[in-house]
């Protein structure tokens, strides 16, 4: 079975109760959108998404070859253009500081691990989105 999200739209600004079953996020839009920008926008939680896959892959690697690091931290940019037609095009800029006593060579491994984290490489890959449909839900009777 695949990944569920279900969400909820909340009556202030754009929010939305955003839950896998375990988790809880609250979605927004910035103000200028006439949200009230009190939890990510849809373009964060993608950017979100590519972040964290490329920093864990990072600490996977290193953990997987017994490399010693400290703090992985990231600087993660996403900026869309429209193109001809209303296509769009979104490029990422990813920039991952690693700590610990790691050669040159190392580094480089765990740089291009995080290039091939699983969101990242699904986000590449061929998708498939259907089209919304209604959700229905059953009545709850006494």
């Amino acid at each position: 079975m695949g990944k569920k999200i279900n969400i909820k739209n909340l009556p202030t600004g754009y929010q939305s109760l955003i839950t896998n079953g375990r988790h809880a996020i609250v979605g927004d839009e910035p103000a200028n959108s006439k949200g009230t920008d009190l939890g990510f926008s849809p373009e964060d939680l993608i950017l979100s998404s590519i972040a964290m896959c490329k920093v864990a892959t990072v600490r996977y690697i290193a953990r997987k070859n017994n490399w010693t690091i400290g703090e992985v931290d990231g600087e993660f940019e996403l900026n869309v253009k429209r193109g001809e037609g209303g296509k769009l095009t979104s490029n990422v800029t990813a920039k991952i500081k690693i700590e610990g006593d790691l050669t040159a060579e190392q580094k480089a491994e765990l740089l291009k691990q995080a290039d091939a984290c699983y969101v990242h490489r699904m986000i590449e890959g061929e998708w498939n989105i259907e089209s919304a449909q209604e959700l229905v839900t059953e009545a709850v009777t006494a």
